[in-house]
């Protein structure tokens, strides 16, 4: 197949089994890695962008972009900007892995890393402190606000959530990583409008205040907040597990050496949960799994004896899965 750029290549129809992780049910691992920018952030990327220019917010040969992100939104939006020809600003933190910064570099981004937490241990408050400051110095400076965009949460609603529902068929439950909360966002508002009766589970890492917890510093970028995402909306229909970085550790490896996969740490936590959650759901049941990237960013990080070495909590009990 023949694409006229990029932002038109997104496969969203891959799924991977896993035999055994949950034995007596089908775990279905939905793929997002497999784009041009190498993540499921890559839909809310074009979206963002195409949603602002009809909006008249975003205007071609004026505009510059500026966004706060970890890592796969930046690249993601790197890929979008380096096509439209925005210029734009990705302003990340110390967890950013340093493959994705080069790979945002790469693309033609300006990233600017800020270096010290906040008083929780968080980097976000900070990230968008300085976001704020950027747009009072240059008026043509356009934020396009992961956090709070309806354009996040219509991307996974019209996308990532309808491939499921037309892959699949009927499932019993979805187990969706929370950072931004877009996916789970679009997801729940699919399930809704179309009046589907799975159990939706949302996990999040330990550290995150999205649930309700106390912020504490977290070293695995993708998944969790130090402050609550403007269009998260907890209407008591899904469930929320909490899991600690040692657990998504654990679940990298273990997918790693059997299934041959490398993940990414935040689908190591979103598995981490369906194990949590192992006793609660019966046999025969049909589990989808989404997976927001694939592991080859975190080479130097998660899969990294040195780095882990490093920060020995995260490998307390990574052996055991």
């Amino acid at each position: 197949m023949i694409y006229q750029n990029a932002t038109e290549i997104v496969n969203d129809d891959v799924f991977l089994t896993l035999p055994d992780f949950l034995p007596g049910s089908d775990v279905f691992l939905k793929i997002e890695g497999l784009n041009p920018a190498s993540s499921i952030k890559f839909k809310a990327a074009v979206n963002l962008v195409e949603q602002a220019e009809k909006a008249g917010t975003l205007v071609p040969g004026t505009s510059r972009i500026v966004e706060s992100s970890s890592g796969n939104l930046g690249i993601a939006l790197s890929v979008v900007c380096a096509i439209k020809g925005y210029p734009l600003t990705i302003v990340s933190d110390l967890n950013t892995v340093e493959s994705a910064v080069l790979a945002m570099e790469a693309l033609g981004a300006d990233v600017v890393i800020v270096e010290e937490p906040d008083a929780n241990g968080g980097f976000l408050h900070q990230r968008i402190a300085l976001v704020g400051d950027m747009l009072n110095a240059d008026p043509h400076l356009v934020w396009l606000n992961q956090y709070r965009s309806r354009a996040n949460v219509e991307a996974h609603r019209d996308t990532t959530a309808r491939s499921i529902d037309r892959e699949l068929g009927a499932i019993d439950y979805l187990f969706v990583g929370v950072g931004t909360s877009g996916t789970l966002m679009g997801c729940l508002e699919y399930r809704r409008e179309n009046r589907l009766s799975h159990q939706v589970v949302a996990v999040d890492s330990e550290g995150s205040v999205t649930f309700g917890g106390r912020s504490e510093r977290r070293y695995i970028p993708g998944l969790g907040a130090s402050r609550l995402p403007e269009i998260y909306s907890d209407d008591g229909s899904f469930h929320k597990v909490v899991v600690p970085e040692n657990e998504s550790v654990a679940q990298c490896h273990h997918v790693a050496r059997t299934y041959g996969l490398l993940v990414g740490g935040s689908t190591g936590t979103v598995l981490a949960g369906v194990r949590r959650m192992r006793d609660e759901i019966p046999p025969g049941s049909r589990i989808v799994v989404i997976s927001p990237d694939l592991g080859d960013k975190y080479l130097s990080t998660l899969y990294s004896e040195q780095w882990l070495n490093q920060h020995p909590t995260l490998i307390k009990e990574r052996s055991s899965v």
